[in-house]
């Protein structure tokens, strides 16, 4: 029998099991691909799955069914995954910052970024400093705006900008490279 997403929610809220485990299977390979955005490697990703479904799990009476179902886990998803990097460990990254050069060409104009995949974007994306990552996956995938991250992490919305230019440029180099080492 397939259940809704309306009548799995109201038995997870039962704490029916067998919704639950509907739920997990339904979400857990999309909400997985939000957490390895934001996660250094695959173990890391699957335990902000782990915590974000507990939170799901323990918040779900508080969906009021006002937009996307699929949005709402996303944003637990995010938060989760936004407290396992810690803002100490985010201001470490930004006094630490050595990239002098933070002006961007257009991307779409770099040949090497037209034959990347999606899986070679994500192994870029994954190797910024934590700080930039998630300021990168926050804005440029997420859609958040820079006061919304900047609420978020504890930063300055500036921070945020600045950041996001970084982690463009390290991108860009990246990109660069490896259209260097193609050629």
């Amino acid at each position: 029998m397939i259940l809704t997403d309306s009548e799995i929610i109201k038995g997870c809220i039962k704490d029916d099991a067998a919704c639950q485990r509907m739920l997990f299977g339904r979400y857990a390979s999309a909400l997985l691909g939000v957490c390895r955005r934001y996660a250094r490697n695959n173990e890391d990703a699957e335990d902000i799955l782990q915590d974000s479904f507990i939170k799901i799990f323990k918040k779900l009476a508080q969906f009021k069914s006002e937009g996307s179902f699929e949005g709402w886990m996303r944003r637990v998803v995010v938060n989760t995954a936004l407290k396992k990097y810690t803002v100490s460990r985010y201001n470490k990254e930004i006094t630490t910052d050595n990239i002098k050069d933070t002006s961007i060409a257009d991307v779409d104009n770099v040949p090497a970024f037209n034959h990347l995949t999606e899986k070679d974007l994500l192994v870029l994306i994954n190797k910024l400093p934590d700080g930039y990552r998630i300021v990168f996956n926050m804005y440029v995938i997420e859609g958040y705006q820079h006061d919304e991250i900047a609420a978020l992490l504890g930063i300055q919305p500036g921070t945020s900008r600045s950041q996001l230019v970084k982690a463009r440029a390290m991108l860009q180099k990246e990109i660069m490279q490896m259209q260097k080492m193609a050629v």
